[in-house]
């Protein structure tokens, strides 16, 4: 079944200093520790949080940057997944649905609710091979094929209620010739449905995972290769490498959270086998100028039963995604491909009055999802649950295979809940509900949190002190500190960036580069120059290597 698996000294690591935290493999920090993770996306981090706050002694490696992979490639939503009730996973639904909420009170600056309009049609078909349309096609054959209003809004009736909603606005009928949701579309779509689910910075969301878990103890240790890990004795002796040396250490037990590389960890790095395979599957997603001039976000049915979504996104922008591709490899780079781009293309011209071509794209991007291979004959229909398998044939190890983004909390519990079989932790589940750093006001706060911004800092106009509110919360007051005006803030760099924010970036969040801050803790690179972001890169590595900030020293 799914979600199934198969007393040690505690040693502590003290928190790194701001500006250390590009430091942590110093010789000053390598030991040993109770629980070594490899993969620094959303699973390893949040499974380093858990950990470290209930006593473990952590260590995590990634080879890249902090979310550089899948967790920052998504699309960007806590939901429940309205389409895998077609496949009947409604325990997987359900878990996610519970977890939206709950997620959202933890970290209201970097996700927020966010409304779904589902345009129906007479023609609208299933996806072939589900098994409700199956069931359909068994009792109802005269439908051929198509997905009736009726049972679309049956399904939007066990979403909104399967979870259970506190803060979410249910489900609703719209007249689309008569609600601003309706301009942007083709008259001939006259009726939707509309319902709630939650937008996620999923980058985002691994730093700050990643943050939390630091100053709880666990190092973090951002491109850093973990060459080979093997068993001796009870223990496991791993060897890391990063740009200037190559180190050992060891651990009590070891958590395999790498991805699309979770297979090539456990042949190539542990050495050992396993009967449990990892299905990659490519989504690509295309950016455009923005499509509509609403919040809201549509839930697009196409003419081969897919669905995708067109979102608002960062102000000027609209995100429309995603496909479903088998990707051969993780040595692959996923790209979005002139294929998949087009597809998108086609889809939402469906839907939209005004027809997209590709000189509408200003950025694609492509991600892979590391799922379970349960034998589905499609990347589509391929499960996104996740599944823990622990290999005790000696010092224990947890391969983490699956998952997404809005249940990577549950699926942190559900890894601890193995891990303390082994280490003997017994401190209990702690971190629902715990804010994330900046969370820590109310889900209704966000309005309140800009104005006491716009007011203690006179020279921020509303937009950048929404932006710094969304994507650092109450800790904007930190990083902005004692300004009394714009240039105490040091050098400006285009589009209120500023030496204080990369600063801040680069003492608490791993930043070592222009496209870490630019692409993965903002998506700045959307607005940004050449030269600016050339500018961005050189100032981040210039403070690096002298170990100087700017606005710390002004």
């Amino acid at each position: 079944s799914r979600r199934r698996a198969a007393g040690q000294p505690n040693h502590s690591h003290s928190k790194p200093a701001p500006g250390e935290h590009h430091h942590v493999t110093g010789q000053g920090d390598k030991g040993d520790f109770d629980l070594f993770i490899i993969g620094g996306g959303v699973n390893g981090c949040g499974i380093a949080r858990d950990a470290a706050g209930r006593g473990i002694s952590v260590g995590l490696a990634e080879m890249g940057d902090l979310g550089a992979a899948t967790s920052s490639a998504s699309t960007k939503l806590f939901h429940g997944g309205l389409r895998y009730l077609e496949y009947l996973e409604f325990r997987l639904v359900r878990e996610a649905l519970v977890e939206r909420e709950m997620l959202l009170r933890a970290m209201p600056h970097i996700s927020w609710p966010m409304r779904f309009v589902l345009p129906v049609k007479a023609d609208m078909r299933f996806e072939g091979g589900t098994p409700v349309s199956r069931i359909v096609a068994t009792f109802m054959p005269w439908l051929k094929g198509r997905r009736p209003a009726w049972l679309i809004r049956t399904g939007l009736f066990l979403y909104d209620h399967l979870g259970g909603r506190d803060i979410l606005p249910g489900t609703r009928s719209v007249d689309l010739h008569a609600e601003a949701s309706g301009t942007p579309l083709k008259p001939e779509f006259k009726k939707a449905f509309e319902y709630s689910d939650c937008w996620i910075e999923d980058s985002r969301l691994v730093v700050l995972n990643a943050r939390d878990a630091a100053s709880r103890g666990a190092t973090i240790m951002p491109r850093t290769e973990v060459v080979s890990a093997h068993r001796d004795g009870s223990q496991w002796r791993i060897t890391l490498r990063n740009a200037t040396q190559e180190w050992q250490v060891r651990a009590q037990m070891l958590v395999n959270a790498g991805g699309p590389w979770a297979g090539a960890v456990i042949k190539d790095v542990v050495g050992t086998q396993s009967g449990d395979q990892v299905r990659l599957v490519r989504g690509s997603h295309i950016v455009t100028r923005s499509l509509f001039d609403h919040k809201k976000s549509y839930f697009l049915q196409g003419t081969d039963g897919r669905i995708i979504f067109a979102i608002p996104y960062e102000r000027h922008f609209t995100l429309i995604g995603t496909t479903d591709l088998d990707h051969p490899d993780a040595a692959t780079p996923p790209v979005c491909t002139d294929e998949e781009a087009d597809y998108l293309i086609d889809f939402a011209s469906q839907y939209f009055k005004e027809p997209l071509t590709r000189a509408d794209i200003l950025w694609r991007y492509s991600g892979v999802r590391p799922l379970y291979d349960d034998g589905a004959s499609s990347a589509t229909a391929a499960t996104r649950d996740y599944v823990l398998k622990v290999d005790d044939a000696g010092a224990p190890l947890l391969n983490i295979f699956g998952g997404k983004i809005t249940t990577y909390r549950k699926l942190a519990e559900a890894a601890m809940a193995q891990i303390a079989l082994h280490l003997g932790n017994r401190h209990g589940d702690w971190t629902a509900g715990k804010p994330l750093p900046g969370g820590d006001f109310p889900v209704q706060g966000f309005d309140a949190l800009v104005t006491s911004l716009l007011q203690r800092y006179g020279f921020l106009d509303k937009p950048w002190a929404t932006r710094l509110a969304r994507a650092y919360g109450t800790d904007a007051f930190l990083l902005l500190g004692d300004a009394q005006a714009s240039d105490q803030l040091g050098s400006h760099f285009g589009h209120e960036i500023t030496a204080a924010e990369l600063d801040w970036a680069i003492t608490h969040e791993w930043v070592e580069t222009g496209d870490d801050f630019l692409w993965r803790r903002t998506r700045l690179g959307l607005v940004t120059s050449t030269a600016e972001a050339a500018a961005i890169d050189d100032y981040i590595r210039r403070s690096l290597q002298t170990g100087k900030i700017e606005a710390a020293a002004s």
